[in-house]
């Protein structure tokens, strides 16, 4: 398994604290997720993505504490990669990206010719390496690049209803922005989210329950959304359904809405 993190912001923060800091961090569970970690950040301003990786465990990677560290902006999606197709590779290493969209994914799919005869030769072109998540990213944007203007929500889910209706496909939790949206689907893995919002109590420290000492440095305007494999606080997680598909869209403020 793999562990992913989403989050959609409504003011620039700063990402130290769910990467490296939290008791249940990205950089604490590399320890039994130690096959490379990812990290994509939309630049809101210049609308484009920065997106680092390794091959390292997360928390041993100097690299990934600088970054840690340094991070901030309004929407991220990271990942922390146990690999079970593919060797660990920077080719094999979540997220991927195409254009505009940046893709990762958690869980193991056994259907992968029905899969590659569902994707587009375009699309599959553009597979750099040999996981079963980066084909899965190839066949969902096939469906995305063949939705009518204002279609993509519908085609999506179609897309992802297809796949779970198939005997014995596997299992695909995934996470899927442009930079404005982020899409999160659950399939045959735990997925979790987490609402922040000026209903929440400003609290820029706070003890865990293990003694450890959390900032969250957030103004009382903040809202924001956090998906998650697992419940990285000990804030009140809510668990999403198995095959669910949300839309989180990013302005005017996180909003989340069920699709599927």
């Amino acid at each position: 398994m793999c562990r992913l993190l989403g989050i959609v912001s409504s003011e620039s923060t700063e990402f130290r604290m769910i990467l490296k800091e939290s008791p249940r961090s990205m950089s604490s569970m590399s320890h039994e997720h130690s096959d490379g970690w990812g990290v994509a950040i939309h630049d809101g301003v210049a609308k484009t993505w920065h997106v680092n990786k390794g091959v390292e465990r997360a928390s041993d990677d100097a690299t990934f504490h600088e970054l840690a560290v340094g991070s901030r902006g309004e929407l991220m999606v990271a990942h922390i990669r146990k690999r079970t197709v593919g060797e660990t590779s920077l080719d094999n290493t979540h997220p991927f990206q195409r254009g505009r969209w940046i893709f990762a994914h958690n869980g193991t799919i056994k259907d992968v010719e029905w899969l590659r005869d569902q994707t587009s030769a375009a699309r599959l072109s553009e597979i750099r390496g040999q996981t079963d998540s980066e084909l899965f990213f190839a066949y969902l944007l096939t469906a995305l690049d063949a939705a009518p203007q204002g279609g993509r929500d519908p085609a999506l889910a179609a897309a992802a209803r297809e796949a779970r209706n198939r005997p014995d496909f596997g299992s695909f939790n995934f996470l899927l922005s442009d930079g404005a949206v982020l899409y999160a689907h659950r399939f045959g893995r735990t997925l979790f989210l987490l609402e922040r919002g000026p209903h929440d109590a400003v609290r820029l420290r706070r003890a865990s329950q293990d003694g450890s000492v959390v900032e969250t440095p957030w103004s009382q305007r903040r809202h924001a959304m956090f998906v998650a494999s697992e419940k990285m606080t000990d804030e009140p997680w809510e668990e999403i359904g198995e095959r669910s598909l949300l839309r989180i869209d990013s302005v005017p403020s996180p909003r989340w809405r069920l699709l599927a």
